[in-house]
């Protein structure tokens, strides 16, 4: 797009077609309407529920489980179909809610959009529909408008603009009829209005020089559109195991089927075994085991002030390497504060002003009488850099107006000394001033840039003397605000001078110089060890920001992201670098400044191809597609807009980066209490499978029906399952390093560990399995069936974590004891009511065959909690 910001207003003008006077007549408006088409943002296309619904068939597990109903149903088998098909729906169901609810971003990106517009058409002033501004339109604008177009200033006067929807940076923005010989970030172009900014103060006219997906709004709408969430690293680890599982269980069916056939089985009765064998193998619960366990650690995060949007944002959380975290509000606490007051030759805090000294009551005279903002109730009203100045006010001793109410407050103060004139604040000048009645002697006060305020002062007071200023005391006051600035502090300069001429812009001459004040937007106290404990977790912390370079390093150097040796970039200097070149450069980076939305995205691009787990944070529109395109967006929820809101997958409700690494550990226990979830469901479906295997060999009888497998994988493991996602974690879980996302989820020792607790509880099913033949195939299924089910149900307390039940107890737990107690008596009332029976295909027990179901599947746990302690005695 072309940079209409380097040209001149003529320039401009004479580009578009427009007329500063007359604007465009109404015919070529609608001309230029039909071209460019409305000022409006497009959404790209997005697939129907009814496509997201069916594509959640599209797995090969689930194709598998649709066979097997199939395969079912022919068998005559009809309850087992039902149950298939049932679980397989509420999987789609809730696959499909999942996606639906993400896409939302652009909705609120719309809302930014005014309904109207006031522009100059035919020579007249007119109000039009927001959607029908084009290019050469002559946009009016004034205190309380929301910006339509992007567009280019040809008349200002004191116009100021809120662009923190765009830049991210709360402070107003004085705009200036200038132009730029080279180029400069979006921030800095004072020249230009953007759409969806606020008009805060003043008025111009403007001529649009961009509509719709044209403008800066557009570009973010068309980042939004095109940048693709990715796939969780445990999202692709369950990923790959499900289609090699899947491959598995195909060519041990097929295997399956050939051996009975060759043995001369009926075809119906070999379907059967390879229906059995397919059911025992999916771990048909794991996709819900897993959304529920992470919709847990959501409520536990939402007590710790972040909510997830995203359910798989929780267990990404525990993979993250790198934090790319907004300054303003996350890290520091978005209230500007004096820091330091240079008056006197000395540098002083507010708590160290003396009423009794008459040069530091002038400068409290000139910070509130030379003052339009107002604190009311505890709340800021005007602009933040004066509200800041007040509150300093209130800090001098023997000013506290707490509840103890000492001296006067500012508005007291204000009608004591009431202001007689003014000459408000000016973009162009850089000063405002005030004129009051000090002890009966007429006062003007002036407050501004030190650039400019300091050429106009010819003394400069001491205590209660005045004197000459001279060029020493010039060099020591620059050397003074070099040392502010170079801290990242904002500096205002104060100067009076007693005189009754009328105040004009001519009066802010021949003053007196009383001293500097230094503001900042501080860091939050939490920020500090928040970062360090990020740190030590193995987390690279990254200050991404729309402030100033030097602000933004002073602030990180006070967190402790910026150390010796790291790099600070602009977003120019970023845009210099080629993609090779920032990759080289990537880990040396702690501060970028002066970004823009590609920026961000650059720099989240360039983690993700080192395989970093990449979170970012921010609370402008601007952050949204950086916010969409991380592994982990996090938006603000009290500055956040509603946009970056959509875009993030975690919100922050107290806007505090320290929770941010809460979340990280939060989301290392999902993940931790996810994996021992799954080595819980397969162990336990490795046994069935192991089972099923060891009968078809050995030319038995199938020794659990389909249905009873349903019943396992889906009621009495789902129980235990989600009782080890409520596992409280390792305190001393974030002094590990981030796992390797490319780290397979089933690891050798993992897969070994699986193999063997499957084995032992499949030997006790199958001594159970051979009993029961003594009698007949069908008390030999229902002792199978049982020992299988009792077996896993203890297993459950196995899988809590790598230590014993004696070291880890059950106070932090409780749970698992309850999914044990609700698991055996779901089991009893399979075994013992008559009418379940027929269901779920077993046979009346005698007491005997009752104790060894008992004493077989007790046997498993009993070995592997002996080992467990073993190991704990030897470490």
């Amino acid at each position: 797009m072309k940079a209409y910001y380097r040209e001149s207003k003529e320039e401009v003008l004479k580009e578009l077609g427009a007329n500063e006077q007359q604007g465009l007549t109404s015919k070529a408006a609608q001309e230029k309407l039909a071209q460019v088409g409305p000022n409006a943002l497009v959404e790209g296309k997005k697939k129907s529920v009814v496509e997201v619904f069916l594509e959640q068939f599209k797995d090969l597990m689930v194709i598998i489980l649709i066979v097997a109903a199939v395969i079912s149903a022919f068998t005559g088998n009809l309850e087992s179909t039902a149950v298939i098909i049932v679980v397989l729906i509420l999987n789609a169901i809730l696959g499909t809610v999942q996606h639906v609810k993400a896409e939302k971003s652009l909705e609120a990106l719309k809302s930014l959009s005014a309904p109207a517009a006031k522009v100059l058409r035919d020579g007249k002033k007119q109000e039009i529909a927001a959607k029908d501004v084009v290019p050469g339109d002559i946009l009016l604008l004034e205190a309380g408008d929301l910006v339509t177009a992007d567009g280019r200033i040809l008349d200002n006067f004191s116009l100021q603009v809120n662009e923190s929807s765009l830049t991210g940076e709360s402070t107003n923005i004085d705009k200036l009829d200038t132009t730029f010989e080279k180029e400069v970030p979006l921030a800095d172009r004072v020249n230009m209005v953007y759409s969806s900014s606020l008009v805060t103060y003043g008025r111009a006219n403007v001529l649009v020089t961009a509509t719709g997906m044209d403008t800066e709004i557009g570009k973010i709408a068309t980042l939004m559109n095109e940048t693709k969430e990715r796939r969780t690293p445990l999202q692709v680890s369950l990923d790959q195991f499900s289609s090699r599982l899947a491959t598995a269980i195909l060519i041990f069916c097929a295997l399956i089927l050939g051996l009975q056939m060759w043995r001369g089985q009926p075809l119906l009765d070999a379907l059967l075994f390879a229906v059995a064998l397919a059911v025992a193998a999916i771990p048909e619960a794991l996709s819900s085991i897993v959304t529920i366990v992470q919709a847990m650690g959501t409520q536990k995060m939402a007590k710790e002030h972040a909510i997830i949007k995203n359910l798989a944002a929780v267990e990404s959380l525990g993979s993250v390497s790198v934090i790319c975290s907004d300054k303003t509000g996350t890290l520091t606490q978005n209230k500007m504060t004096v820091e330091d007051i240079y008056i006197g030759g000395k540098v002083l805090k507010p708590e160290e002003l003396n009423l009794s000294n008459q040069l530091h009551r002038y400068l409290l005279y000139d910070v509130v009488l030379n003052n339009d903002a107002s604190l009311s109730d505890g709340k800021k009203i005007g602009d933040p850099t004066e509200s800041a100045l007040l509150e300093m006010y209130r800090k001098v001793p023997g000013i506290d107006l707490g509840d103890g109410k000492l001296g006067l407050s500012e508005s007291e103060l204000r009608e004591h000394l009431d202001r007689l004139e003014e000459v408000p604040f000016d973009s162009d000048r850089k000063l405002m001033s005030t004129k009051h009645l000090i002890h009966t002697v007429p006062t003007i006060f002036v407050k501004g840039a030190i650039d400019v305020l300091l050429k106009r002062c010819v003394n400069i007071r001491f205590g209660d003397d005045v004197r000459p200023m001279t060029e020493q005391d010039r060099k020591d006051i620059l050397a003074q605000n070099n040392h502010f600035s170079e801290n990242g502090l904002r500096v205002l300069a104060f100067a009076y001078k007693e005189s009754n001429e009328e105040l004009s812009t001519d009066s802010e001459k021949d003053l007196t110089f009383i001293g500097l004040v230094s503001e900042m937007d501080p860091p939050r106290k939490e920020s500090v060890a928040a970062v360090a404990r990020a740190k030590e977790a193995g987390i690279r912390t990254v200050m991404i920001t729309g402030d100033h370079k030097v602000t933004a390093v002073a602030i990180a150097k006070k967190i402790g992201i910026f150390t010796d040796g790291d790099l600070a970039l602009t977003g120019l200097e970023l845009d210099a670098l080629s993609d090779k070149e920032l990759d080289q450069q990537i880990e040396k980076v702690a501060v970028y400044a002066r970004v823009s939305p590609e920026n961000k995205i650059r720099i989240v691009n360039a983690w993700q191809r080192k395989n970093h787990i990449v979170s970012m944070t921010g609370d402008g529109v601007n952050d949204a597609p950086a916010l969409k395109k991380a592994d982990v967006g996090v938006a603000m929820g009290i500055t956040g807009t509603e946009v970056s809101k959509d875009a993030a997958s975690m919100i922050l409700t107290d806007d505090n980066f320290a929770t941010i690494i809460k979340a990280v550990a939060n989301g290392r226990t999902v993940y931790e209490n996810i994996r021992n979830a799954i080595g819980y469901l397969l162990s336990g479906n490795l046994s069935a499978i192991i089972t099923v295997l060891f009968a078809s060999i050995a030319a038995l009888p199938v020794p659990f029906v389909a249905v009873q497998l349903l019943f396992i994988n889906l009621v009495t493991d789902s129980l235990p399952a989600l009782a080890i996602g409520m596992e409280p974690g390792n305190p001393d879980i974030l002094k590990r390093k981030p796992r390797d996302p490319k780290a397979s989820l089933l690891d050798k020792k993992f897969v070994t560990q699986i193999s063997i607790q499957g084995f032992l509880i499949s030997l006790s099913v199958i001594a159970a399995f051979l009993l029961g033949l003594r009698d007949t195939p069908a008390i030999a299924c229902t002792m199978a069936f049982s020992t299988l089910t009792f077996a896993r149900l203890l297993h459950g307390f196995n899988c809590r974590s790598q230590h014993s039940i004696f070291k880890i107890g059950f106070k932090n737990n409780w749970y698992s004891l309850a999914a044990f107690a609700l698991g055996t008596v779901l089991l009893a009332l399979i075994l013992f009511v008559p009418a379940l029976h027929g269901l779920f295909a077993v046979q009346p027990l005698t007491a005997q065959e009752v104790w060894l179901i008992v004493i077989l599947a007790i046997i498993p746990t009993i070995l592997i909690q002996l080992v467990k302690v073993i190991r704990e005695n030897r470490d």
